[in-house]
C-alpha cells in the first residue's frame, strides 16, 4: 500500500451524495449504511492540520525504508533509504523503520508534527479500507471545530471478524425449556404472577419458554443460522466491538516516526542537493487506535448511541436507547427489576455484570435491613428494663467520678451521663452478637448467591468456554520499550556489537524506579492518614478541655456530644479530600509501574486505589473501635501527648456509642455527598461549563446543521472512564455494612436506600450523560470478588474484636456468671468502677475549684486494685477473668462463624441444577445437528456420484458445469475454487468442502440480495 504525501485525503466508499435517510445521524448519507463507529479529529483554530499538510510537505523530503509493509514510492526516496542504511552502516532489519526528513537549505526548518500526523492519518485510514471498512467524511473540511470519520463495516467483514472473535450466535435449531410440575409448578405461577407489576416492560424480552442453540460464527455454517436479515443479525454492540477490533489491530507505521522522532535521532548529514537530512531507526509500531489517540492524531473514537433517549411514538417503535431509559433509568422505576438482558445487550457484558451484581448486592440487603431493625427494635423496647443503664440513670447510687482533665475539670456524677448510657443499650445489647453473627453468614451467603447469578448470566450470555480476548500492549508501554530499544541501538553502534537479540519486553530493571516510588508513595500516603486522624485526636482533646473551663454548666454537660459530632464532620471532610487526592495518586504511581496491558494497569489501580480508599475511610473508625481509651493510664498516672494533654478516654457508657456515631456520620455523608454533588453536581457542572465556552461554536453548528447528527450529540457526552469509581464505591459501602456493623446495626437499611438511588442515578449516567463505550466480553468482575471474599473473612475477625474488646457484653457475661451475688445484673456499675485516692493526684493536676471538698477518693472506669490494697492500682483479678473471656469469645466466634460458613457454601451449589441440565441437553442437541449435518453431506455426496456415474459420457461434461454453480451460489469458497467440485478429480476435493454441499437440501436464509451477492458476501 502506497500513500502519497501530497494527497489531500483518500477516496472514501460512497461519497454523501443523497440526502440522510430514515435513521436521523446512524446511517451514512445514502440512509442504508448504518454506522458503526466514529473517529474524532478536532481541529485547531490555528488552521487546519491536513490545509497545513498539504502546504509544508512539499518543502520537506520524506523517504520510507520498511520490512515491506510500508515500500518506498520512487527513485528518490529508495536512494534516500539507502542513504540512511549506509550512514549507520549496516542494513535494515525486520520490524524496523528508517526515516528521513529534510528541509530547503536556504529556509527555516520545518516542524514535522503537523504533516506527519496528517500522513498518519491517512496512512490509517487507508488501511481501515484494505481491511473491508467503509468510510465517509464530512462534506465540509473545518477550520476549528471537531471533524467526524464514520465507519461502517459490511456484511463480508462482519462475517470474517466474527468467526475470528469467535462470537457465539444463535441457530436455528431450539428447544423447549423444562416446565415444574406439581407444586413447584404451581409455586411458580403464583410467585410469576406476583413479580408481574415489578418486571421491566420491555419489548421482545417476555419469559419465553424457547430457547435457541448458539453456537460460535463460521462462514462455513451460514445455514445453520437464523439469519432474517443481514442488517439486523449483529445487533449494534457486537458491530461497534467487531470494528473496535479492527481499528486496535490495525498497524501504522509512521506512528512510531513521531513517537520519538524527539529522541531517537541518531545521525543527520547534508546530501548533494543541500538538504540537511536526519535519520531516525525506529521499531515498527503494533498498536492502533488507542496509541493515535494518545499522540493526538484522534481526538476521540466512540460508537454511537440508537439515538435520542426521548420517546416519541408507540413501544414498537422505541430503540433499546429509550426502552432502557424508560423502564431503568428513571427514579419512578426503582421497585422494578433491572432489564439486565438488555442492558448487556446495549452495553456489553462488562457492564451488564456490574449492574447484575449491584442488583444481587442490593436485593440481599433487605433480609439484612430486616434484620437489623428487628435489632433496633429489640433495643429500643428493652431500653426501660436494662438493669446497667437504670444504675447510671439513678442518681441515689451518687456515684462520684474522677475528673475529665487536669485543673479545670471538676469531679462529676456518673448520673449525668444517663443520656449516653441508654443510647448506648439501643446497639450494645445481647441481639448485637446474634446480629453481628447473622451479618458474617450473610456475607458469605452473598457471595455464594452471586456466584451462582453470575452462573447463570454466563450459560444465558453463551459466555461460557469464551477465551480471553488477546490483549495489544498500551501505548505508553510501547513508548517506553522503544525508547529502551534505541539507546540500546546507540550502545550498539558506539562499542560496534551486532547480532545482539532484540529487545522485546521490558524487564524489573526498567520497572524498579517506578516500584521505589510506589512503595514510599503508598508509605508516605499512609502515614498522611494516621497524621489526619491524629490530628484530630488532638482537635478533641483540645476542645474537650477548652470547653471544660468554660464557666457555662450547659455548655460543660455538653462536651462530650459537641466534641463527637464535630471531630466525626472533620473527619468526613478530611475523608473526601483525600478520596479525590488518592484516586490521583494511586493512578499515577500505576503508570509508572508500565503495566504492559490494560488488564494489568486495571488490576494494580484497583490494588493501590483499593489500599489508599479503605485505609482513608476505616482509620478513624479503627481508632475509635480498638484504640480509644485503651492506653489512656488512670487517674494519678495519665498518658500525655506533648507533655501537656491527656490521651482521650471513652464515655461512661463504652466506646460502641461513638463508634455508631463515627460510623454513621461518615457512611451516610459518603453516600450523600459522593452521590449528590460528585456523582450529580459536578458532572452538571463540568457539562455547563462546556457548553459554555463552546456557545458560540455550537449555535454556528446548530444553524447549519439541523437537527444535529447523532454523533456531534455523543461528541458533547462525557467519556466513559471505566467502572472502577463505581465499583469501588460499593466496595467502601460494603465494608461499612460487614465490618462494623456490630456497632451500627441500621447500616444494612441505609445502604439498602442508598443503593436504591445508586442503581437509577449510574443507570441514568450511562444512558443520557456518557458515550457508548465500546461492548466488552468478560466472564466475571474480575478482582473485584478476590477484595469482596477477602473483606468479608476480614469482617468476622472485626465483628468478633468489636463484641469483645469494643462492647460490655463480655464484661456483663462474666460480672452476671462469676462474681454476682444474686445472678443478675444487679451492682454491674459499682463492679466496673475502680476507687481512687484524691490525694494521690500529682501536684498541678488535681481540680482548681475544689467544690466538693468532702470528697477523699472518686471512681473511674476500669478493673484495678483499691487504694487500700497491697497492691493499689494493679489490674485486678476481675480484670484478667474478663480479658480471657474475651479472648476465648473471639476464638469462638471465629471458629463458629467458619464452620457454619462452611456449610452455607458447601448447601449452595455454585452451578444451579437447572443451568447443569440445560448444559447437557444443549451440548447433546449440538451434536445431534452437526451429526445430522454430516449424514446428510454423505448421503448427498453419494448421490451426486451415483448420478454422475449413470450420466451419458456426452452429457457428462454438462453436469459439473450445472453442478459448480450450486455451491457457488451459497458457499464461502472463492469462485476458482468452486469449479468442477464433484467431476474435478474425484472422491478428496469433494470431500474437503462438503460443508457447503448440505445447503442444496436446505432452506437458505431469506435475503434481500440474490444468490450470487450471497456468494461475493461471504467471500472474505
Amino acid at each position: 500500500m502506497q500513500i502519497s504525501p501530497s494527497e489531500d485525503k483518500i477516496p472514501v466508499v460512497g461519497s454523501p451524495s443523497s440526502p440522510q435517510g430514515t435513521g436521523e445521524g446512524l446511517y451514512f448519507s445514502d440512509g442504508k449504511r448504518k454506522v458503526d463507529y466514529v473517529l474524532v479529529l478536532h481541529q485547531r483554530r490555528n488552521g487546519s492540520v491536513r490545509s497545513h499538510a498539504s502546504a509544508t510537505v512539499s518543502h520537506d523530503r520524506l523517504s520510507i525504508v520498511s520490512n515491506g509493509n510500508f515500500p518506498p514510492s520512487a527513485g528518490s526516496d529508495a536512494a534516500g533509504g539507502k542513504g540512511a542504511r549506509e550512514l549507520l552502516g549496516e542494513p535494515a532489519r525486520a520490524g524496523e523503520v528508517f526515516m528521513e526528513l529534510g528541509d530547503a537549505g536556504d529556509k527555516e526548518p520545518t516542524e514535522p508534527a503537523d504533516h506527519e500526523v496528517c500522513l498518519i492519518r491517512q496512512e490509517f485510514e487507508a488501511s481501515l479500507l484494505e481491511a473491508g471498512l467503509e468510510l465517509e467524511r464530512d462534506k465540509e473540511l473545518k477550520t476549528h471545530g471537531p471533524s467526524f470519520t464514520r465507519l461502517h463495516a459490511p456484511w463480508p467483514v462482519l462475517c470474517r471478524e466474527a468467526e475470528f472473535l469467535k462470537i457465539k450466535v444463535p441457530t436455528k435449531t431450539s428447544y423447549e425449556l423444562k416446565e415444574e410440575s406439581g407444586f413447584g409448578s404451581s409455586m411458580s405461577t403464583v410467585w410469576r404472577k406476583m413479580n408481574h407489576p415489578f418486571q421491566p416492560k420491555v419489548p421482545h424480552q417476555e419469559q419465553e419458554r424457547t430457547k435457541f442453540l448458539t453456537h460460535c460464527f463460521s462462514r462455513d455454517k451460514l445455514h445453520l443460522y437464523n439469519i432474517t436479515s443481514k442488517d439486523t443479525f449483529f445487533d449494534n454492540a457486537t458491530r461497534a466491538r467487531i470494528v473496535y477490533e479492527i481499528l486496535r489491530r490495525t498497524v501504522c507505521v509512521r506512528t512510531c516516526q513521531t513517537i520519538v522522532s524527539t529522541i531517537c535521532l541518531v545521525g543527520s548529514h547534508t546530501t548533494a542537493e543541500g538538504l540537511s537530512q536526519r535519520v531516525l531507526v525506529l521499531p515498527q509500531g503494533k498498536n492502533g487506535i488507542s496509541t493515535l489517540i494518545a499522540k493526538g492524531v484522534y481526538d476521540d473514537a466512540f460508537p454511537l448511541h440508537d439515538g435520542d433517549y426521548k420517546v416519541i411514538g408507540h413501544l414498537e417503535e422505541k430503540s433499546d436507547r429509550q426502552v432502557l431509559h424508560n423502564e431503568w433509568a428513571k427514579y419512578s422505576a426503582f421497585y422494578k427489576y433491572q432489564p439486565i438482558d438488555l442492558v448487556r445487550k446495549y452495553f456489553g457484558e462488562k457492564i451488564g455484570l456490574y449492574f447484575a451484581w449491584l442488583g444481587v448486592y442490593t436485593q440481599l440487603l433487605i433480609p439484612a435491613s430486616i434484620v437489623g431493625i428487628i435489632v433496633f427494635c429489640y433495643g429500643v423496647a428493652t431500653v426501660d428494663s436494662d438493669v446497667p443503664s437504670l444504675e447510671m440513670c439513678d442518681g441515689r447510687l451518687n456515684f462520684t467520678m474522677c475528673p475529665l482533665c487536669d485543673g479545670a475539670c471538676d469531679f462529676w456524677h456518673l448520673s449525668t451521663a444517663c443520656g449516653t448510657a441508654r443510647a448506648s443499650h439501643l446497639f450494645d445489647n445481647p441481639a448485637t452478637v446474634f446480629f453481628a453473627i447473622f451479618m458474617s453468614l450473610w456475607a458469605v451467603l452473598f457471595l455464594e448467591q452471586w456466584k451462582r447469578r453470575q452462573i447463570s448470566l454466563s450459560f444465558s450470555w453463551d459466555l461460557t468456554g469464551i477465551e480471553d480476548d488477546e490483549e495489544h500492549p498500551r501505548p505508553k508501554y510501547e513508548t517506553i520499550l522503544l525508547q529502551k530499544r534505541q539507546r540500546k541501538q546507540k550502545t550498539k553502534k558506539k562499542k560496534k556489537k551486532k547480532n545482539e537479540a532484540a529487545i522485546e519486553k521490558l524487564t524489573w530493571k526498567d520497572r524498579l524506579p517506578g516500584y521505589f516510588i510506589n512503595v514510599s508513595s503508598v508509605l508516605f500516603m499512609f502515614g498522611l492518614t494516621f497524621s489526619a486522624v491524629f490530628g484530630v485526636i488532638i482537635y478533641r482533646i483540645t476542645v474537650s478541655a477548652l470547653m471544660a473551663m468554660s464557666p457555662d454548666p450547659d455548655t460543660k454537660s455538653n462536651v462530650r456530644v459537641t466534641v463527637t459530632a464535630t471531630a466525626v464532620i472533620i473527619n468526613l471532610v478530611v475523608i473526601l479530600i483525600l478520596d479525590e487526592i488518592y484516586g490521583a495518586v494511586a493512578l499515577w504511581l500505576t503508570e509508572l509501574e508500565i503495566p504492559k496491558t490494560e488488564t494489568q494497569f486495571e488490576e494494580r489501580l484497583i490494588l493501590k486505589a483499593f489500599l489508599l480508599k479503605f485505609m482513608n475511610a476505616y482509620a478513624p473508625i479503627f481508632y475509635v473501635a480498638f484504640f480509644k481509651g485503651r492506653f489512656a493510664g488512670r487517674p494519678g498516672s495519665y498518658v500525655y501527648v506533648f507533655n501537656h494533654y491527656r490521651i482521650e478516654e471513652c464515655a461512661p457508657g463504652g466506646c460502641l456509642i461513638e463508634l455508631c456515631i463515627q460510623l454513621s456520620i461518615i457512611m451516610l455523608g459518603k453516600q450523600l455527598i459522593q452521590n449528590n454533588i460528585f456523582e450529580i453536581g459536578i458532572p452538571k457542572l463540568k457539562k455547563l461549563v462546556r457548553s459554555l465556552k463552546d456557545k458560540g461554536t455550537a449555535e454556528k453548528e446548530m444553524e447549519e446543521e439541523r437537527p444535529p447528527k447523532q454523533w456531534n450529540l455523543d461528541y458533547a457526552l462525557a467519556p466513559f472512564d471505566g467502572l472502577t469509581p463505581e465499583y469501588m464505591e460499593m466496595i467502601i459501602q460494603f465494608g461499612f455494612v460487614s465490618l462494623f456493623v456490630a456497632s451500627f446495626p441500621l447500616a444494612p437499611l441505609f445502604a439498602l436506600l442508598n443503593n436504591v438511588i445508586e442503581i437509577r442515578l449510574d443507570a441514568k449516567k450511562f444512558v443520557t450523560e456518557l458515550r457508548r463505550p465500546v461492548a466488552v466480553r468478560a466472564k466475571d468482575i474480575g478482582i473485584w470478588y478476590n477484595i469482596l471474599s477477602g473483606m468479608g473473612k476480614f469482617s468476622v475477625i472485626i465483628n468478633a474484636f468489636v463484641i469483645s474488646f469494643t462492647s460490655d457484653f463480655i464484661p456483663r457475661l462474666v460480672y452476671q456468671y462469676m462474681f454476682s451475688p444474686t445472678g443478675t445484673m444487679h451492682g454491674f456499675i459499682d463492679h466496673t468502677l475502680s476507687y481512687f485516692n484524691v490525694s494521690n493526684f500529682k501536684p498541678g493536676t488535681a481540680p482548681h475549684n475544689l467544690e466538693q471538698g468532702s470528697i477523699t477518693v472518686c471512681r473511674y472506669k476500669d478493673y484495678r486494685e483499691p487504694p487500700w490494697s497491697p497492691d493499689a492500682y494493679s489490674f485486678s483479678k476481675q480484670y484478667w477473668c474478663v480479658l480471657a473471656a474475651r479472648l476465648a469469645f473471639v476464638i469462638l466466634f471465629q471458629n463458629l462463624v467458619m464452620f457454619l460458613s462452611l456449610i452455607v457454601a458447601w448447601g449452595i451449589p455454585d452451578v444451579p441444577k437447572t443451568i447443569v441440565e440445560q448444559f447437557k441437553r444443549e451440548k447433546k442437541l449440538l451434536v445431534d445437528v452437526f451429526l445430522r449435518e454430516e449424514k446428510e453431506k454423505f448421503q448427498l455426496i453419494q448421490s451426486l456420484f451415483s448420478k454422475s456415474a449413470s450420466h451419458q459420457p456426452g452429457r457428462h461434461e454438462e453436469h459439473p458445469g450445472k453442478g459448480s454453480q450450486l455451491p457457488g451460489r451459497f458457499s464461502t469458497l472463492p469462485p476458482g475454487a468452486e469449479k468442477g467440485l464433484p467431476g474435478d478429480g474425484g472422491g478428496p476435493r469433494a470431500r474437503c468442502r462438503a460443508a457447503s454441499f448440505s445447503q442444496f437440501t436446505r432452506n437458505v436464509p431469506t435475503s434481500p440480495k440474490n444468490g450470487d451477492e450471497n456468494s461475493r458476501h461471504t467471500m472474505v
